[in-house]
């Protein structure tokens, strides 16, 4: 294989789309401790860059692990992945997690030691990164990968969300505000949507991979009615932030609704699978949108 096809084999391996939607839950966070007069460049740059580390990470353990488990197979639906097309071996695959498990580390530890002014939350959020490290490998990783037993979208949801948004707002303000758990969820649920249009296109292949996904334990069509309830329930959370903290402002992030409800008419409608692999962009670059407006609008109005 050339060096040019390699470096685009390991480019798809990233999947860069899913990029923004890792961003989400960091501009969120630092939207609301600019708003309380916390901000910090530094805090930013460093936790943009730990999570897009950790979300590349966690993307190859994935590529790495459906492989290896039989989810990765001819009859999928989705984009081929690179180790089960071949374009990447297993073990450069490996060599890959562990170097970005490393940079992922690191990069982390320079965020605690800049944020962080005391022995014991530099050692409470560390294991925290630890955490999110094992979180990212061992989704489909691993003897007993928990994404294989349905827990894909809790773990989302608390690393999206409340992880994402409420330790990025600790990060720069040294403080905790309780309110912030609705953001928090919102973009936690918006990130599980992701991972359920997901779990939708795939889920005849998860099935016969024995990958007890969402999807896979409550059928097709009940998988519909839970994304619609991820969908409307985070946009609901948004509107009662926005009213107990009177930031209305912040409503400008209601023009992104309906980027984020035209993926649920697509998993009710859509009838092939394959065709929902553009949804799933739709969504992380909604749920991308949605944080900005709500930001931009809330900052400038």
């Amino acid at each position: 294989m050339s060096l040019a096809s390699t470096r685009k084999a390991w480019i798809h391996a990233f999947r860069l789309r899913t990029l923004p939607l890792a961003l989400s839950s960091i501009v969120m966070g630092t939207v609301i401790a600019f708003q309380d007069g916390a901000f910090r460049w530094i805090i930013f740059v460093l936790a943009a860059l730990t999570t897009t580390l950790l979300q590349v990470l966690s993307n190859l353990a994935n590529d790495y692990g459906d492989s290896v488990h039989g989810a990765d197979h001819e009859e999928r639906k989705g984009p081929r992945r690179a180790v089960q097309s071949g374009a990447i071996s297993a073990s450069s695959m490996k060599k890959g997690i562990i170097l970005f498990s490393l940079l992922s580390l690191m990069s982390g530890l320079a965020l605690l030691i800049v944020a962080l002014e005391t022995v014991y939350l530099f050692f409470l959020f560390l294991a925290l990164g630890l955490l999110a490290i094992f979180a990212a490998i061992t989704y489909t990783s691993g003897s007993k990968p928990y994404g294989y037993a349905g827990l894909g979208d809790l773990a989302v949801f608390l690393f999206f969300g409340w992880v994402g948004v409420m330790g990025t707002y600790y990060l720069h303000t040294l403080s905790f505000d309780s309110s912030i758990w609705l953001p928090a969820s919102a973009v936690g649920l918006l990130s599980t949507g992701v991972l359920n249009i997901n779990n939708i296109r795939d889920i005849e292949s998860d099935k016969k991979a024995g990958k007890k996904s969402i999807p896979v334990r409550i059928g097709k069509e009940d998988a519909a009615r839970y994304h619609w309830l991820l969908l409307l329930l985070a946009l609901s959370l948004l509107l009662a932030f926005v009213v107990l903290e009177q930031a209305y402002g912040a409503l400008l992030y209601i023009l992104a609704a309906p980027v984020l409800l035209r993926t649920g008419w697509a998993v009710v409608k859509v009838d092939t699978p394959e065709k929902l692999d553009p949804y799933l962009r739709v969504m992380a670059l909604g749920t991308f949108l949605c944080v900005l407006l709500f930001g931009l609008g809330w900052v400038i109005f």
